[in-house]
């Protein structure tokens, strides 16, 4: 039993499957397979966006500029759809991650080589993402009946019987395991975030690993751009309007340090699915819209002091090992 309060995504699996119980209590349809199903669908995105932003915060920095790059990113690909209706769906979203790795690539940059605090550089680039929409369409949006078929139903569509959007979901997060788990640049980013100071003297180049921890955080916000916007068929300048803040929860809750160099990818996961239950359930049982906002600010305050009494408690514990020898 220690051992499991020790395991921060065994915790997080306890939590979910006790919230998801407490519901079911008042409403059992909540935990049907189809409607657990649609929980999973609706949180996919987010999944997306927090494994992005893991990678950044796990190097000790952050992108606020993530759903201002997903709106612009998805703002192209409704463009390039209505000018051009027959273009194969898989190169309007190659485009739309090629722009999210470059709009990635100039945070990851001004960090690197200008040595701006991240938190200054997201912000600007965040305003000036969401005014590039403005200038690009004047503030029009692209409805539905603008887009085509093909645009509009691939996240719809169903693989094996399950959507496709919570395909695209279950892909990336095998991507970032084996990233994470089995490569350099996963191993540079646990040890850049843990230490930046060591890993220099073991020939990892800090600021070249931050800027591609942004450009990879901006390669699944492009990606997320388009099946934002495909899904929901609308494309306007506030898509995505600070869901920034959703992006970040979800990596606290999920057990990623804002000081660097701790999380995993199960974690990042599990505390997607953690905010997906409750924005899912909170309407079901007629909590109103700022008592949600309420709820969910207390549960990130929450997530934060959990993680930062487990860093403390690492911290004694390596203070002690020392003193023994």
């Amino acid at each position: 039993m220690s051992m499991l309060l020790k395991n921060r995504e065994a915790l997080l699996v306890v939590a979910i499957l006790a919230l998801v119980a407490l519901i079911a209590l008042r409403f059992p349809g909540f935990v049907q397979p189809g409607n657990l199903g649609r929980v999973y669908n609706d949180t996919s995105i987010l999944i997306i966006l927090a494994l992005g932003q893991m990678a950044v915060i796990l190097t000790r920095c952050i992108d606020l500029s993530m759903a201002a790059n997903l709106a612009l990113c998805g703002m192209v690909a409704g463009l390039i759809n209505l000018a051009h209706p027959g273009l194969p769906i898989p190169l309007i979203i190659l485009a739309a991650m090629a722009l999210g790795a470059l709009l990635g690539s100039i945070n990851g940059l001004l960090v690197w080589k200008l040595d701006i605090p991240p938190i200054v550089v997201t912000l600007g680039t965040l305003t000036i993402y969401r005014g590039t929409i403005f200038l690009l369409t004047s503030g029009q949006w692209i409805n539905a009946h603008q887009m085509s078929a093909a645009f509009k139903g691939l996240p719809r569509a169903d693989l094996l019987g399950i959507p496709t959007l919570s395909w695209f979901s279950i892909v990336i997060i095998a991507i970032m395991l084996v990233v994470m788990t089995r490569t350099a640049l996963g191993r540079a980013f646990y040890a850049v975030g843990g230490n930046p100071h060591a890993a220099i003297y073991t020939g990892i180049d800090v600021g070249r690993t931050r800027f591609l921890a942004y450009c990879l955080s901006g390669t699944l916000a492009g990606l997320a751009g388009y099946l934002w916007v495909s899904r929901y068929a609308v494309a306007y300048v506030d898509i995505a309007l600070g869901f920034e803040l959703d992006i970040i929860a979800a990596c606290v809750i999920g057990g990623i340090s804002i000081a660097g160099g701790i999380g995993s990818v199960p974690g990042a996961v599990l505390g997607a699915l953690f905010l997906g239950v409750i924005k899912n359930a909170l309407p079901v049982i007629n909590i109103s819209p700022f008592a949600q906002m309420a709820i969910s600010g207390t549960v990130i305050i929450i997530a934060v002091a959990v993680n930062a009494r487990a860093e403390r408690r690492k911290g004694r514990v390596i203070l002690k090992k020392a003193e023994a020898h």
